[in-house]
C-alpha cells in the first residue's frame, strides 16, 4: 500500500508518499480501504515530533480520521462486510491506503456524503460533539462561545450547537472566515485582533454572559474567557495554537465557580473512543444524514501533494477541512 510517512522530523520536507506492507486484519478489527483521510493540526505536531502517537502507532505514518470502504473483515466481525462504506477516527496511521480500524469505532457513511465530505467528518463531529455535550453539558437557549470558527472542528461545533437550539457567537482573526461561518449558522462574530485578542465587552454585550466556551487557542484567550464566563460555566480547551501556558486569574475562576476542562481524543482508552463514536452516531450522524450538518471542505488535495496541504495549513489558509484523496 502507498502511506504518507515522516522521513524524519521537521518541515514539510520530511513528507512523502511511500509504499508499505499491507496490514492484516486481526479479531475485532476491520481493514479500510481507505479513499479520503483528512489533515489535522496533530499531523504537523507529530512531524515535528511533538505529539507522538499512542504504543502500537507508528510515528511515521500519521492520520487521525479516514472515509473508505471495507476491504476485508477480522475473526469475529459480523456487523461489516466488504464494500460497505464506512468512516471513522484513529490513533494513527489513517493516512495510507489501508487501515486497520477495530469493529466498534465505525460509522457507516451516509448516502448522500461522497467519500471525501465523509473524510472531513469523524474527527471534527466526534470531537465538537464530545466537547459540546458529554464535557460542556450544552442546553438548549445556552450562549456558547467558540473560537477560531474556521478550524474544521469549529466549523462542525457551529453547524451541531446551532442545530442543538444554542446562540452560536464566534471569533476569528479573519473577516472572511466570520462571514462564511454565518452561513453554517454562525449568529455572532466576532473580529479578534492578534497582538492583543480582546473580545470579553462585545460577548457581554450581544449575549451576555456563556455557560460555555470552547477554546483552540489557549494562552492569549485565557483570560478573556474567564471574563465572559456564566456562573458555573465550563470552558472546555480543544487546543492551544496561541500557547498553551497561560496566567490563570483564579479569583475570576472561583468568583464564577467555573470549570476549565481539556481534552483530546486521541490518547484515550479504546472503551471511551467507542462511547463517543456511538454518541456521535446517535446524536449527530442523523442531522448529517438530513444535510442539517454538513462537512465543511477547503479542497481535496491528492494524497501525492501532501506536502502542500502541510503548507496550506501551517499559513491558516483553509476554512474547515483539508482532505487527502487516496
Amino acid at each position: 500500500m502507498k502511506a504518507v510517512v515522516f522521513g524524519g522530523k521537521g518541515g514539510p520536507e520530511v513528507i512523502a508518499l511511500r509504499e508499505l506492507p499491507d496490514p492484516s486484519p486481526a479479531r475485532g478489527e476491520v481493514l479500510v480501504r481507505v479513499r479520503a483521510a483528512a489533515l489535522n493540526r496533530a499531523d504537523l505536531l507529530q512531524r515535528r515530533g511533538l505529539y507522538p502517537p499512542p504504543p502500537g502507532y507508528r510515528e511515521d505514518v500519521p492520520g487521525l480520521e479516514l472515509a473508505g470502504e471495507v476491504a476485508a473483515v477480522g475473526a469475529g466481525v459480523t456487523a461489516w462486510k466488504p464494500g460497505d462504506r464506512v468512516m471513522a477516527i484513529a490513533a494513527g496511521e489513517a493516512q495510507a491506503e489501508l487501515c486497520l480500524v477495530h469493529e466498534r469505532m465505525l460509522v457507516r457513511i451516509p448516502d448522500r456524503l461522497s467519500f471525501e465530505e465523509a473524510g472531513a467528518i469523524p474527527e471534527a463531529g466526534m470531537t465538537s460533539h464530545d466537547a459540546l455535550f458529554t464535557l460542556g453539558g450544552l442546553r438548549p437557549g445556552w450562549p456558547v462561545l467558540i473560537h477560531a470558527v474556521g478550524s474544521g472542528v469549529s466549523t462542525a461545533a457551529v453547524q451541531i450547537a446551532k442545530a442543538a437550539g444554542a446562540t452560536v457567537i464566534g471569533t476569528s482573526r479573519t473577516a472572511e472566515k466570520l462571514e462564511r461561518a454565518r452561513a453554517l449558522g454562525l449568529d455572532h462574530g466576532i473580529l479578534v485582533g492578534k497582538d492583543e485578542p480582546r473580545f470579553a465587552d462585545e460577548v457581554k454585550k450581544v449575549a451576555g454572559r456563556c455557560p460555555l466556551v470552547l477554546d483552540f487557542v489557549g494562552g492569549p484567550y485565557t483570560a478573556e474567557n474567564l471574563a465572559v464566563l456564566a456562573t458555573g460555566g465550563r470552558i472546555v480547551v480543544i487546543g492551544t495554537m496561541g500557547g498553551g501556558k497561560p496566567t490563570v486569574d483564579l479569583g475570576a475562576l472561583m468568583r464564577a465557580r467555573g470549570s476549565i476542562v481539556g481534552t483530546v481524543l486521541r490518547p484515550r482508552p479504546l472503551e471511551e473512543k467507542i462511547a463517543a463514536t456511538q454518541a456521535f452516531a446517535k446524536d449527530v450522524l442523523p442531522l448529517v444524514a438530513a444535510g442539517k450538518v454538513k462537512p465543511v471542505v477547503d479542497a481535496v488535495i491528492p494524497a501525492a501533494q501532501v506536502r502542500e496541504a502541510h503548507e496550506r495549513m501551517e499559513r491558516n489558509e483553509s476554512f474547515g477541512k483539508l482532505v487527502l484523496a487516496f
